[in-house]
């Protein structure tokens, strides 16, 4: 029978394959559409410029997961974790092949529809963090969060350097090794998760659409303090997708990077994100508070992503490694946070509200960055760094205002 820990690292395992098969053509898309390499039929739908084109295919993957992790966490609540991530999974790895085959077409619609379609499925990461958090008090939710995210910046390292090493074979080719990836994934969920949360009702399609809607994550936004700290989610998540989204493109811009090069200096950001996450976390976490490590890490992402568009591309790997130390804090420490208050409201639902939010910050940077870019993609990444010190004195604001713990919530 499977028990707590054993669980656990299917969930990290799940959580690593996943993120890795997302992760494989991080490093190629800027250089593919940037570097005059990639087929006219893509690159130059419509004669439209390249940046632009970039943007609309990093937009529409997150609101893909924008609309899945809406009502995906909810659904898990009432139909089962378990059954709910084998099938999103299996899902994604056709969206994955889908996505390959409008490469090989060489169809722009196609491949934007693709995206789309495999992004509603990856809305399920919410799902398996919500499966890690069920486990306490076998396993601590700070442990498990903390070791679920550094399963997961394992596959943003290794994702990337595997995408970056096989370009030459096609990104075609790339897209259907990330789909392979998710397929074994749902195998390895169906054969060895334990449920955390039995299913409540019978999944049909009228109860589906029904719970999606009446118990979408959204609805959340109503509760005032919900919303207090959910808007500082969304500033910093809009300032730390800047980052995410345009550090390739400003690579590309002003070093003339290839995906190689790209993929080993994102080496340097999730190692350290996995070190932090793994080892630090956790006791940096019992000792001072949720509260504290958000304040210090989102001051600091904020001065750091603002020094990155002037650092020397031989300083780049040391500001990328602090950059991921500081994600790895914010990343553990909002999502328990949020949990431990707001457990009452359903832990699925909360988890899907921050996935909502990190992609809707996803999208918008995705569309008005690239925007940005057309002067210079370092505007965008000052963009990110102005959004996340406002992030900063929100959260300042907010915490001087009690935020109540729902009936049923744990205290902190």
């Amino acid at each position: 029978m499977a028990s707590a820990r054993s669980t656990l690292v299917t969930v990290m395992l799940v959580s690593f394959l996943a993120t890795a098969g997302v992760a494989l053509p991080f490093p190629m898309l800027a250089p593919y559409f940037l570097a005059g390499d990639g087929d006219p039929q893509l690159v130059a739908f419509l004669g439209i410029h390249p940046k632009l084109l970039l943007g609309a295919l990093l937009a529409v993957y997150p609101l893909g997961i924008l609309l899945g992790s809406s009502f995906l966490g909810a659904l898990s609540d009432h139909f089962g974790r378990k059954r709910v991530l084998v099938v999103t999974l299996c899902l994604g790895g056709v969206g994955y092949a889908a996505t390959a085959a409008a490469v090989v077409a060489g169809s722009f619609p196609f491949f934007l529809l693709a995206r789309f379609l495999t992004g509603v499925c990856e809305g399920n990461d919410a799902v398996a963090r919500t499966i890690a958090l069920d486990l306490h008090p076998q396993i601590s939710r700070s442990q498990a969060i903390a070791m679920v995210f550094a399963a997961t910046y394992a596959g943003w390292l290794t994702g990337p350097l595997i995408g970056g090493y096989l370009m030459f074979l096609g990104m075609g080719t790339v897209f259907l090794l990330a789909g392979a990836a998710l397929l074994f994934c749902a195998v390895v969920a169906y054969f060895t998760l334990l449920d955390t949360a039995q299913p409540r009702s019978k999944a049909t399609a009228l109860s589906l659409w029904r719970t999606a809607n009446t118990h979408n994550s959204l609805h959340l936004w109503r509760d005032a303090p919900i919303r207090q700290m959910l808007i500082f989610h969304l500033l910093y998540t809009f300032g730390l997708n800047a980052c995410y989204e345009f550090y390739p493109v400003w690579l590309v811009e002003y070093f003339g990077s290839g995906p190689q090069e790209i993929a080993w200096l994102t080496v340097f950001m999730t190692a350290a994100m996995i070190l932090n996450s793994a080892f630090v976390v956790t006791r940096l976490r019992s000792r001072f508070g949720s509260v504290a490590l958000l304040n210090v890490g989102t001051a600091s992402f904020a001065v750091l992503l603002g020094l990155l568009v002037l650092t020397p591309l031989p300083l780049v790997p040391l500001v990328f490694a602090a950059l991921g130390a500081i994600i790895s804090l914010n990343n553990t420490s909002f999502p328990e946070y949020m949990i431990e208050r707001f457990t009452a409201e359903g832990s699925g639902r909360v988890m899907g509200l921050i996935s909502t939010n990190f992609y809707v910050a996803n999208v918008g940077v995705a569309v008005f960055g690239s925007v940005l870019a057309l002067a210079g993609s370092r505007w965008s990444l000052l963009a990110g760094s102005v959004l996340c010190t406002i992030a900063w004195l929100w959260l300042r604001r907010a915490v001087r205002e009690p935020v109540a713990v729902r009936p049923g919530a744990q205290a902190s």
